[in-house]
This record gives C-alpha cells, structure tokens and sequence, in this order.
C-alpha cells in the first residue's frame, strides 16, 4: 500500500509542476511540500465518496493555508472528484479551479479558503454543528507554520482545547520558510509542538514525507481525537522533491518557465 502511495505522491508532484507550468501562475513551494500529508488523508485515512461530494456523512477536510490550491486540486483530480483534464483551467476566468478554493465551484471542497488563518475557527464551527446534528466524523485542518502567525488560530486553539472539540485534527505544515522568508527569522513558532500542548491539545510530530510516518501518525491521531483534539506538526521541505526549488522562499509563489518544468519534472521522474 505504501508503494502504491509513494507512486501517486510522484504523480501529483509532476501534476502540480504542470498544472502551475500551464497557468504561469500558482503558489508551487507549499504544494510540493504537502503532497505527502494530503495524498495518505485522500488515499488512505479519510471516510470520502468522490462519486457522492456531498455525503453528509464523510469527513471534512479544510486546506486553510489556501494558496496551496494547486497541491489540493491535483490530489482531488487524481482521487477522481473531477477529470485531470481539468487542471489545465487552473486559475482562469470562470473556471471550476480559482487561486484560492471555492466550495461553490470545486467538487469535493468543503470550504472556500485563502484569508489566512480562518480555517481551523471553521473547522472548530464544523464540529459544534456536527455534534449538535449528533452526526458522526472527522475534521481534518491543514495550515501552513507561517499561517500559524495569525491570531486567530490562536484564538481557535484556545477555544477547542479548553472545551475538548473531539475528531478535530491539525496538520501544521511545517515546511520553515513563508513568502519573504525562514519562519525563524520571520516570527520564531518554536516551541510549537509545547504551545498547543500548553492549550489544551494532544500533539504529535512526524516527518511529513515519510509515507509510514503519517500513516501511523494520522491513525494515531484520529483514534486520540475521540477524546479532544490533536495536532500533528509535519516537518517538511518547501519545494520537496525538485532540488532548486527546495528550501526557498523564492519559490514560494513563482511558477516555472519551460526549461525548469523540464528540469523538475524529470527529477521528480527520477526520485525513488
């Protein structure tokens, strides 16, 4: 199973390089560092139906650091929500797939993002009503360690730890380096992993590329949510997987001319 997810995570790395390739525009550093996280919640850990978007009963998924759009689409296309022919509309006028997600346009997206921050105070929004429906799932919140720099979050980290939001999950993806720079330089986050802990979370720490890694640290935290809410901080590379754009804020919102998709995509080709 594991090598089957490896050989999807290669295939939406080159997915992602083409898709923001073809629009000459889209954020490529957060999407390639991702993949992983979103590739085993998508393949394997998720309650989902791509045939039935709507089920009230699947889980939901918020990719709050919403700029990462290109990563989440190429994962949505490639578990069958739309055609992958779709992707070469990314970011144009009228299409299904906007810069920032839009629940009213995107099939399997269950909630417009991109203001920075607000995700996870949706997320906590999500459970109270599931609880008060007495429904039953999971709700799973990707942020960027950047993201983590607003206020908000930390609002809603107070909020869901001091009233114990069960099968709530966040995913910090901590790949260190936001728009201008090293989140360190920028606004240190450290000690993170302790500052939810202080709050009232159970949090986990993996490397967010190893398949194994956050497959065990996933199921670990949807079997702890039941009793209140978890975060995994995922260590990751900005730009994984293609070696100039890896570690560089550069490449934070840039897309590729011709000869680096080439370059790229042939090292992702080439990776084991």
């Amino acid at each position: 199973m594991n090598e089957n997810l490896k050989q999807i995570c290669k295939d939406i790395r080159k997915s992602i390089i083409n898709t923001i390739a073809n629009a000459g525009s889209g954020h490529t550093g957060g999407s390639l560092s991702a993949v992983e996280i979103l590739v085993v919640l998508y393949f394997k850990i998720m309650q989902i139906d791509p045939n039935s978007p709507d089920w009230p009963e699947r889980d939901r998924f918020i990719l709050s650091k919403g700029h990462a759009s290109p990563g989440y689409y190429c994962t949505l296309a490639k578990r069958g929500y739309f055609s992958e022919e779709r992707l070469k509309e990314f970011d144009a006028v009228d299409s299904i797939l906007q810069g920032h997600p839009c629940m009213l346009k995107t099939p399997g997206v269950d909630m417009s993002t991109g203001s920075l921050g607000q995700g996870l105070s949706v997320g906590i929004g999500m459970c109270l009503g599931r609880d008060k429906r007495k429904m039953d799932f999971n709700v799973y919140v990707l942020l960027g360690d950047g993201e983590m720099q607003e206020g908000q979050n930390w609002e809603a980290i107070m909020y869901a730890g001091f009233h114990k939001i069960n099968k709530l999950i966040a995913i910090v993806d901590c790949n260190k380096v936001q728009l201008t720079g090293n989140t360190e330089a920028v606004l240190d986050l450290e000690p993170l992993t302790e500052k939810f802990q202080v709050f009232g979370w159970k949090a986990l720490e993996c490397d967010g590329h190893n398949i194994s890694e956050v497959v065990k640290t996933l199921e670990g935290a949807k079997e702890s949510s039941e009793s209140g809410p978890v975060a995994i901080i995922a260590h990751t590379v900005k730009g994984k997987g293609v070696s100039f754009m890896e570690g560089k804020h550069q490449w934070h919102g840039k897309a590729p001319n011709e000869e680096e998709r080439k370059q790229a995509l042939a090292e992702i080709d080439s990776s084991k």
